[in-house]
């Protein structure tokens, strides 16, 4: 019958591995909130995702004993948060990038709550990972990392994986991305930046009644909010790069 088909030994297990590999992939989402969202919130989430992957499940031939079980599972949420620290390139860049430019634009002085950790956050980061959050399901890079995952579990079957150097350093090449990225979204408005601070320079230098101070702050201010909206249309494209370096590095971790 089917209720005992999927109460069958086999398919529990599957269920489990399967769980402990998308529950490692769920808690690096891209998702404002997510980290510090209510337990059951999360859980609900990825049992729900485990759940559409049931096709996928693995199917263990026989009782792998309990030893062998934990050890599989521990490294199936391994492979799990492998990926979803490869996903989460994202967010990460962007954040950097605009942590460069609030700094050079004087919003290091003005801080909001992060809703990921609770802790005092600059403005732009926050509007930077919301942001990278909405492009990150908009252009629907969720789908395809759900069809990843799902694919995993025929490239690296349960029990197959083994936490190594090669995947870990796939994982830290993706630091250069970060990097790269952040400075894609920062260096146009802090070169901007520079020109003014080098404009209120010389003003200050050839009229020095001037009280260019007062000014100064609001006026970087202003123009770094003004030419980062300008230049939000190219963020797309830049999102669709760095995430296609993700997905190749999450496909060179999976086997794929």
């Amino acid at each position: 019958m089917p209720g005992r088909a999927l109460l069958a030994p086999e398919m529990l297990f599957g269920f489990l591995l399967a769980l402990a590999r998308v529950s490692g992939v769920v808690a690096f989402l891209p998702v404002p909130g997510i980290r510090n969202a209510p337990d059951l919130t999360r859980i609900a989430l990825a049992f729900s995702m485990t759940l559409c992957l049931s096709s996928s499940w693995p199917k263990p031939a026989a009782d792998p004993g309990i030893v062998l079980l934990t050890f599989w599972v521990l490294a199936e949420a391994a492979l799990g948060v492998l990926i979803g620290l490869c996903a989460s390139v994202l967010v990460e860049s962007f954040q950097l990038g605009t942590q460069v430019l609030g700094l050079q634009a004087g919003f290091s002085y003005a801080s909001t709550v992060d809703p990921n950790s609770q802790a005092d956050s600059t403005i732009l980061q926050i509007f930077a990972q919301l942001l990278a959050s909405i492009l990150f399901f908009g252009l629907g890079f969720h789908r395809q990392l759900l069809a990843l995952v799902a694919q995993s579990f025929q490239t690296i079957p349960p029990g197959t994986f083994v936490p190594n150097a090669a995947a870990g350093q796939t994982a830290i090449n993706l630091t250069g991305a970060i990097l790269s990225t952040g400075l894609r979204v920062a260096f146009p408005v802090v070169a901007l930046l520079l020109l003014v601070d080098i404009a209120l320079a010389l003003l200050s230098r050839i009229q020095a009644q001037l009280q260019l101070m007062t000014l100064a702050y609001p006026a970087k201010m202003l123009t770094a909010i003004g030419f980062f909206a300008v230049t939000l249309w190219v963020l797309p494209s830049v999102a669709q790069t760095t995430f296609r370096k993700s997905l190749e590095a999450i496909m060179t971790v999976v086997g794929r």
